[in-house]
Formats: C-alpha cells, structure tokens, sequence
C-alpha cells in the first residue's frame, strides 16, 4: 500500500536554492563561481553581535524563553521605532519570531483562515506564494510593472476585486524583493487608507528597511495600528543564519499570534535574541556594509548595460536589480544555467518571482565584495558580445 502524500507539500521550489546549489556543485568540481544569486549579506555578523552571544554562552543556560521574546529584545526593538521612525510602537506588540518566515507563517495563520484571497504584488517573494497556498489561503496576484515601479497602487487592487472579487488581505514589501523598488510615503499612505477602508488586512514586508539609496523607507506601523508589520535580522543587520526577525502585532491578533507561536516555535532561539539586542549598538559597521551595497549598485547599474542588460527596475533599496531579458531569452531559467556553465556567474531567473512573465527577467545580487561585482560584469560583458543572440 502506498501511503497518503499532502498536497501542501506539492508547493514550487524556491528556485534560488535551486541555482546556489548548482552553482556550489560547479564550485566543488573545482570551477569558481561569482555568487550573485542569493540574497545573502556577503559579510557575518557585527563584531559586537558576536561578542554578546560568546559571553551569554559561558554564562546563560540559553533556555527556553516567553513565545514573545525576552523583554530587553523587545524593548529596543520598540526603541528602534522611535529612534528610527519617530513612532512610538508598545513592546507589548513586538513579537520576536524564527526569522521573518516565522514571523510570515504566524502572520498568515493568525489573520486568514483556508479560503480566504490575499493579493500581493508579481514579482515579488515566492515565499508569500508558497507559504498561503500551502495553508490552504487563494494567491491573488497583482501583475505589475515599471509603470508603477513595479509596486502595487490602490487603482490595481481595485481593478483586480472588480475582476475577481473582494480581498481579505494584501502583502506589500518597500523595498521589493526582487526589484529593490520602494513605495513613496505618499503613496504607502494611500495604501493603507484603501485597506482600511475596504477591510484589508495589510502585511508589510519591512525586511529590507536600512538598505536604501536615496529616501529611508517608511514603516506602516506609522500609518496603520491594524497591519501586521514584519522585520528580521537577516539583511541590514547581516545575521541571515541567526533565524530571528520580529512582528508588530495588531492588539486584536496578539493572543492568536502567541498560541501559535507557543505551538509551532516554542519560541526564537535564545542565543540569537540575546545577539538581537547587541545588534542595535552595531550600527557604524552596519552603515559601512550599506554603503559597499551602495558602491555595487552603481557599478552595476553602469556596467550591466553594457553587456546588454539595458531594462533595469529602479534598485531603490535592497541589494538587487531586475532586469528584464525578453530581447535575449524567454526561458530565463535555461538562460541562467548557460550563464553559470559559460560564464560562472550565478544569476536568478525571474520565474521565482513571477510565475506568468518571469521567464524573460533576470535577479542580480549585489551584496557580495565589489570586486566579485566588478569581474562578473567584466565576464558578462564578454560573453554577451561573444555568444549571445536572442533565443
């Protein structure tokens, strides 16, 4: 007899780790390889990260914790609000979580039952996708473009409930993965007035607050008491194998959230929170990773469209830039694996992002060493004269 496999298991990859396993395949058969693929800070954790966690290990038990966090992570992350943002947030709301994952698939679970359609912007992080559709949640997706920046507007969620229906929730990230792009303020307040006034239920994907270029990113915990807001240690504080993020929790979902938290988490690892609150007092070093982002994103930005690359989302914040590719390729995936075996460059294909029209757009990262940067446009440039013709 062949046991029952669930259907929730039946989600799509998540591609990138696809092609990082690929690319550590040509790696370890002795081929170098330059990793623009992941979204992975290319430095560890801040000095002062480090020395916390050395000290809690040989002088902590490092035991369980609350399912909320322990209250000084909590408190200066409340703190960051209001250095930051100017926004009082009550530590009461913050909930420490397994990575902004974590903090997703409490989100999901807490806010919407199976069944429910909650929209999100395409391209954007399959994670969102994959995660609702295996709790059982219906994926609207909102197709955006250069048009917009390639961010949702009230005017395209209205469009689509008068196609398909009304939304019991949107999922919005400023900055974007993959397109690095922003919401302006004026247009982020418009967006939660939509949602307010038509019963959304807003998450905000805040992951990548601190990594901009030009105007610092708003959070909509500023905006809207209602909106689940999530961040994580991984991207600006550079602590991606950490696994901590955190959520501000609307007062109606808080119960919700911790019985659930206290079910699937028990609660974040402890010698991460403990890092967590050294990671605020780290910021020098972590201002001097954005500004090497900063260096990659113009070399970039200047060097791809030499090697034909010429259609690139606006990179306001984040570590990537999306390209569209419809005049050389439309199978991107194929296209990044002639890439990797013809150039060693790693590169993510759009169709992570965009399961419709992602197999004409390319991700490039750009958070490794400048120097990586530099030689992988230089290679690219090379192949793209030598070898390339459209497909």
């Amino acid at each position: 007899m062949v046991l029952k496999i669930a259907k929730r298991g039946a989600i799509p990859p998540f591609i990138v780790m696809d092609v990082m396993r690929a690319a550590n395949e040509r790696e370890a058969s002795g081929e170098d390889v330059l990793h623009l693929e992941v979204g992975q800070p290319g430095t560890g954790a801040p000095a002062g990260v480090v020395e916390a966690v050395q000290a809690a290990l040989g002088n902590d038990k490092l035991g369980y914790t609350d399912a909320f966090g322990i209250p000084p992570l909590r408190e200066r992350i409340s703190r960051h609000y209001a250095d930051t943002y100017g926004v009082a947030v009550d530590p009461g709301r913050v909930f420490a979580t397994t990575g902004s994952s974590g903090g997703f698939v409490l989100s999901f679970l807490a806010a919407f039952d199976p069944g429910d359609r909650v929209a999100l912007a395409s391209p954007g992080y399959p994670a969102y996708r994959n995660i609702l559709s295996a709790v059982g949640i219906e994926v609207v997706d909102l197709p955006v473009g250069p048009d917009t920046n390639f961010q949702p507007t009230p005017e395209i969620i209205e469009r689509e409930m008068a196609r398909s229906g009304d939304l019991d929730g949107l999922i919005i990230a400023s900055p974007s993965n993959p397109t690095g792009t922003m919401i302006a303020e004026p247009d982020l307040k418009r967006l939660t007035e939509f949602c307010a006034a038509h019963g959304i239920r807003l998450i905000s994907d805040e992951i990548y607050h601190g990594i901009t270029y030009g105007e610092r990113a708003q959070t909509v915990a500023a905006l809207l008491d209602d909106a689940i807001v999530i961040n994580s240690f991984s991207k600006y504080f550079s602590m991606t194998g950490w696994r901590l993020g955190w959520m501000v929790v609307p007062e109606n979902l808080l119960r919700s959230v911790e019985c659930l938290a206290q079910n699937l988490f028990i609660s974040p690892p402890t010698p991460s929170q403990v890092a967590g609150v050294a990671a605020f007092d780290c910021l020098d070093e972590l201002d001097d990773n954005v500004r090497r982002y900063a260096a990659n994103r113009e070399l970039l930005l200047r060097e791809l469209p030499k090697a034909g690359f010429e259609k690139l989302a606006s990179a306001d914040g984040a570590f990537y830039i999306y390209a569209d590719v419809a005049h050389m390729t439309n199978d991107s995936p194929g296209f990044c694996r002639r890439i990797l075996a013809e150039t060693g460059v790693a590169v993510t294909p759009g169709t992570d992002f965009d399961p419709s029209r992602g197999n004409h757009f390319l991700r490039f990262s750009f958070s490794g060493e400048t120097d990586v940067m530099a030689e992988a446009a230089r290679r690219l440039q090379a192949w793209t004269a030598g070898s390339v013709s459209p497909e």
